[in-house]
């Protein structure tokens, strides 16, 4: 049970911000998850929704990395919603079962193809420490170029965002969903 009641309904708002909540629908077609709770907060939900298409089809890394860069950061940040929701979009870009498996167990990513490896590993660095060693930063760079690395940091650290909304909010994931906890 969310700590405060989620914005669900055009009518949960007040009248000069129910446009905000249209844009909302617009985007994902239902109100709920992270957005239940940013619509509290109607300009900071305008200012954020952007990003939400620009994840999902505006940025030039290609999808299956992606997520794994998503599924990665967000199982850092222990959100059961937001993790349920990802890897759904994880299947959907071709993400195999296996490299989700090894996300949820937050297993060792040695064995995976050198850009996945890559790319897990970057992602917990920068979860767990803030940082990232220069290896694998290079590595990144040189294979991809800094727009790619810029890219690929700031959507992680979107669904990051996500992850404190519904994590501080207690937002639970959706009956069905993907867990990685009870």
């Amino acid at each position: 049970m969310p700590r405060i009641p989620p914005i669900v309904a055009r009518s949960d708002m007040a009248p000069e911000h129910q446009y905000v909540f249209d844009q909302v629908m617009d985007v994902f077609g239902r109100i709920r998850g992270p957005f239940s709770m940013l619509l509290h907060s109607p300009k900071l939900a305008e200012r954020l929704l952007p990003m939400v298409p620009f994840a999902r089809e505006g940025t030039i890394v290609e999808p299956q990395l992606r997520q794994i860069a998503v599924l990665a950061a967000v199982r850092e940040r222990e959100a059961n919603y937001v993790w349920a929701a990802q890897v759904d979009a994880s299947r959907r870009a071709g993400v195999p079962e296996p490299v989700i498996d090894l996300l949820r167990a937050k297993g060792d990513p040695a064995g995976l193809a050198a850009d996945e490896r890559d790319i897990v590993t970057y992602v917990r660095q920068l979860m767990r420490t803030n940082r990232t060693e220069q290896v694998v930063f290079d590595a990144l760079n040189k294979r991809h170029g800094a727009q790619w690395l810029v890219e690929l940091t700031a959507v992680a650290n979107f669904y990051v965002a996500l992850c404190g909304v519904v994590n501080a909010f207690d937002v639970p994931a959706p009956d069905g969903g993907d867990r990685f906890s009870g």
